[in-house]
């Protein structure tokens, strides 16, 4: 297999496609898009369980309403795997366990199932250290890193994800492209019952695949997000798939942390620095689990955490606000309204994603 991943064929995430913003957009329950993502994929020769939980984290994203991460990377999915970029049959295995530490081999296959496995064993690891660092060599998008954090979280341990990527990100003061959008997530549990704190963020001003939702539904971005190939300041994201870069969030506080990220997640996993000769483009990801009953009682973490959260919600309104959330609060909101009403697909997504299911075939677009 080719030793390329991270670039991305001609109809992935550096190069949206030809979405039409005035085709009318679709309502979709999870449950069809689910089968729809995870059929598509077996078809691909996915191995079914791997299907499954890929297509499963797809639809978990558009549920979250972080659309960029949802169904519509099945088709970069399916162009990585036609290319011979990415192996459908690649079974993930623990590669090296010494002591607190893992390191995960994804075979260059997909890359939620070698992020879950590493899930899994860092929170194994963490019950008998204390603590757990996994990292995540050659493996494809491994989607969005909140999806392990908030697994983590839900089993009583305070989870930390990051991971590089191919280089979309000028550094602060240049114009060309030598950062990922190095996602950074943290998440702890709150009170018995409630949804898991989930900080879940890409370092650069907008996640690519938000450009790309941008791009595809004909809207301008704010200034501050990217820049042409000039290093002339743009609001349109075509701008970015033409030769221009994306911008750090924060000026130097996101590059700063873009930096540390591009180092932890590309060296410790084998990936590589992703501007750098060398780099296997894939996303370098580490896992890290902190069991906190080693630290202290884990009911009383819950009760002040749960306090805190109770406080910052009272907080006094600012002019213009309507109310204080916390990390992970909306997406927890729009996925109890989305399961509710269904997931909204646009017009000319859901007509492609059909014609995936179906092979190819033209297809009535209808939400069927």
């Amino acid at each position: 297999m080719t030793q390329t991943m991270g670039r991305q064929p001609a109809r992935a995430a550096n190069s949206p496609g030809a979405i039409d913003p005035s085709e009318p957009a679709q309502t979709v329950t999870a449950g069809r898009l689910l089968e729809l993502a995870e059929s598509t994929l077996a078809a691909a020769g996915v191995r079914p369980g791997h299907a499954a939980a890929v297509a499963r984290a797809l639809v978990e994203s558009n549920l979250a309403g972080h659309d960029s991460h949802g169904v519509r990377r099945l088709r970069p999915y399916l162009d990585f795997i036609a290319a011979g970029q990415v192996d459908p049959a690649a079974e993930p295995v623990i590669a090296r366990e010494d002591g607190a530490t893992a390191t995960v081999d994804g075979a260059r296959g997909l890359g939620q199932p070698a992020a879950l496995l590493a899930t899994e064993a860092a929170s194994r690891i963490a019950r008998e250290h204390g603590v757990a660092a996994v990292a995540v060599s050659r493996c494809a998008h491994v989607g969005r890193l909140g999806d392990y954090t908030g697994q983590l979280a839900a089993d009583g341990l305070a989870g930390v994800a990051l991971c590089n990527a191919d280089p979309t990100v000028a550094p602060l003061g240049g114009r060309e492209r030598r950062l990922g959008t190095n996602p950074l997530s943290i998440a702890v549990p709150r009170g018995d019952g409630e949804p898991a704190i989930v900080l879940d963020w890409a370092t650069a001003s907008l996640a690519e695949g938000k450009l790309a939702m941008a791009m595809a539904r004909g809207e301008s971005v704010p200034d501050g997000i990217v820049v042409d190939a000039d290093g002339r300041a743009s609001t349109d994201p075509a701008s970015f798939y033409e030769g221009g870069a994306i911008l750090p969030f924060g000026a130097h506080k996101g590059y700063g942390l873009s930096v540390v990220i591009e180092l932890l997640g590309g060296l410790l996993s084998g990936a590589g620095v992703s501007s750098l000769p060398g780099y296997d483009e894939s996303n370098g990801t580490l896992i890290i689990a902190i069991d906190i009953g080693r630290f202290t009682s884990p009911e009383r973490f819950r009760e002040q955490a749960e306090a805190f959260c109770t406080l910052l919600a009272r907080t006094p309104r600012a002019q213009d606000s309507d109310e204080v959330l916390v990390p992970g609060e909306l997406e927890t909101r729009t996925k109890r309204e989305r399961e509710r009403t269904g997931i909204p697909i646009p017009g000319a997504l859901w007509r492609e994603l059909l014609e995936l299911q179906a092979g190819g075939r033209d297809v009535d677009s209808s939400n069927s």
